[in-house]
């Protein structure tokens, strides 16, 4: 039987036959992450951009940035409203003018992620308390779902904020604090600033996970859709920047996490922050000298 064929019908049996060698059908070792790659400013039109590649899995995620008045409850401090996308044409499974349930799931994480590992003091984003502050709508793309998407989407999330610029405000006539646009920024200088120019915001130890697949005795690091479709055990893995874990998420599957499992995930997650920080900092020094 042909290698293709067989890999079609038996897709487990061929999958397996791999793992006895302890190696993957993309030839990569089982603990090992496929090529990541990053580009900020993917997006022109948006504050803060990034087109995120992990192996053939690619997100897009893009910022835009709004006024808002912030609630009572915390008048000091601006919000982030995330939202993931799975347009059909990112995988044969997501039919057009149906959501993929999986989408509302990660939106769900990655706003999780961001809040509760502090990269963003909310209080940053305030303009003036009680009044004004700023609201960012992080909309992320997936453009080809192949496999480890949370993951992926992270990265994207993190290098996005990474690339933001917080916009320059002023106060109006009536009060209000608007938008300077680039054309009528001289204009700004007569009116009362709020922010004088464009700034960076500052990010506390963020956060980068990795997604590993249980089969029998055997850990599978970054999957991909093929993979994930047969063995059905996953366990993504949160860390921040200083290895310290955010979370840690295993939403069912047959197999059980005991303790040195679990204990082998977080140390193959540690080699994979450092490797995710180096491409992080690459792409900022490669849009620093452009």
């Amino acid at each position: 039987m042909e290698v293709d064929a067989f890999r079609r019908l038996f897709p487990l049996r061929y999958h397996e036959q791999h793992l006895l060698k302890s190696v993957r059908p993309d030839a990569r070792k089982l603990g090992s992450a496929r090529d990541t790659t990053l580009a900020l400013g993917a997006v022109a039109s948006a504050e803060g951009s990034a087109l995120a590649k992990i192996g053939s899995t690619t997100m897009l995620a893009a910022i835009k940035m709004e006024i808002m008045t912030p609630t009572v409850e915390c008048p000091d401090e601006g919000s982030i409203a995330i939202e993931f996308h799975m347009p059909p044409i990112c995988s044969p499974l997501v039919r057009p003018g149906r959501p993929a349930e999986v989408a509302s799931v990660i939106s769900k994480q990655l706003s999780d992620t961001i809040l509760s590992s502090g990269m963003i003091d909310l209080k940053e984003l305030c303009l003036v308390g009680g009044k004004a502050a700023w609201m960012a709508y992080l909309d992320i793309y997936c453009l080809d779902a192949d496999g480890s998407l949370f993951d992926a989407a992270l990265l994207s999330t993190v290098a996005a904020f990474s690339h933001l610029n917080i916009p320059v405000v002023s106060l109006n006539e009536d009060g209000r604090i608007v938008l300077v646009s680039e054309d009528n920024i001289q204009l700004k200088l007569e009116k009362q600033p709020v922010n004088t120019e464009k700034r960076k915001l500052k990010l506390n130890s963020p956060p980068f996970s990795l997604t590993c697949l249980l089969h029998k005795n055997y850990i599978l690091a970054d999957p991909t859709a093929e993979e994930e479709s047969i063995m059905e055990t996953a366990v993504t893995v949160v860390l921040d920047s200083s290895y310290q874990l955010v979370s840690l998420y295993k939403p069912g599957g047959p197999v059980h996490a005991h303790t040195s499992v679990i204990q082998d995930c977080v140390a193959l997650a540690k080699r994979r922050v450092k490797e995710l920080q180096s491409v992080l900092n690459e792409a900022i020094s490669d849009m620093e000298v452009e």
